[in-house]
């Protein structure tokens, strides 16, 4: 299994695939129900990622085995502090350790934005991915916006330590 990821403009057609995907998954367990083409599609209007894009932003897609498989989007919040958002793997892609790598890849991406730390917000029924985050060294912070379905808040530094 080869992983790949790639910064990709938030309009590309892939992107567009994956971001409504993504959105589908978590309104959908978070109604505990199928969301119907019409909510999903003012669901994307209302949470749109075009500020994901330079100089606000910008967007990772993944690729496994050259097949698109997942997604991340990161928004600069200041010159120091990237966030990071839309971390999506299709279901067919998960339990392969593509979650870790595109994490990973995201920070990399981060720092190069001149990030110093990296957070994120999440809900509380998204219980992978708390895990992930926990697992990746991301620590549970003070709340750092008003998103209403924002229920835990992480951040990781992006430092890299000094080597003795």
């Amino acid at each position: 299994m080869t992983w790949s990821f790639e910064v990709t403009p938030v309009d590309h057609p892939d992107a567009a695939q994956l971001l409504r995907e993504y959105l589908d998954e978590i309104a959908s367990r978070f109604y505990e129900r199928q969301v119907s083409e019409e909510e999903l599609d003012d669901l994307l209007e209302k949470n749109h990622s075009r500020d994901l894009t330079p100089p606000t932003g910008t967007f990772l897609l993944a690729r496994r085995d050259g097949v698109l498989a997942g997604c991340a989007g990161l928004r600069v919040a200041s010159p120091d502090i990237t966030e990071l958002t839309r971390v999506f793997l299709r279901k067919s892609e998960r339990g392969k350790g593509g979650a870790a790598l595109l994490v990973a890849a995201a920070e990399d991406v981060a720092r190069g934005l001149g990030a110093s730390l990296i957070r994120l917000d999440t809900r509380r029924d998204l219980v992978e991915a708390r895990a992930l985050y926990a697992r990746l060294g991301y620590e549970e912070v003070e709340r750092f916006n008003d998103e209403p379905f924002a229920h835990h808040f992480f951040a990781k530094s992006l430092e890299v330590p000094d080597r003795v």
